[in-house]
């Protein structure tokens, strides 16, 4: 991605429509960003505050925002889902997120992503009755991200 200017952004941004946000973020913005600004939205669009969704998710509102804001990084996936269900994320959201954060979307020839997409389908988002879920079929909770700390 070529490093414009803000000048030039701002040439930019004057003369889009805002069906064209879509494709001056893809355009424009960094891959970290995107994903905080891909989330910050969804989050606004959805009416809930961030402080709010890490509760939901089983993290301390310090390692979410560090998660979000792309001060921190993670590999385990299971952290950008219960952040996306906490949010109540539908599939195509948490897909995309999933994606901007550059990992692996759920795939459904995958066991356990398998029972992960009917749970979101199905607005299954609450931690604990998808781990429930995950047991029921053999297949390992979502991971906690207290070791990562």
């Amino acid at each position: 991605m070529d490093k414009k200017t803000t000048k030039t952004l701002m040439g930019i941004l004057k003369n889009t429509r805002p069906e064209g946000i879509s494709d001056y973020l893809e355009s424009n913005i960094d891959p970290e960003d995107r994903f905080a600004a891909y989330m910050r939205e969804k989050f606004r669009e959805k009416n809930v505050k961030q402080q709010d969704v890490f509760t939901k998710a089983d993290m301390t509102y310090g390692y979410g925002y560090k998660i979000i804001s792309g001060e921190k990084k993670t590999r385990q996936r299971d952290v950008i889902l219960k952040i996306c269900m906490a949010a109540a994320f539908d599939l195509e959201e948490t897909q995309k997120a999933l994606k901007l954060y550059g990992m692996q979307e759920l795939y459904p020839k995958t066991p356990r992503d398998a029972v992960l997409i009917i749970a979101i389908n199905q607005g299954i988002y609450e931690a604990s009755a998808v781990n429930e879920l995950l047991k029921e079929h053999g297949f390992d909770c979502l991971y906690s991200h207290e070791s990562e700390n």
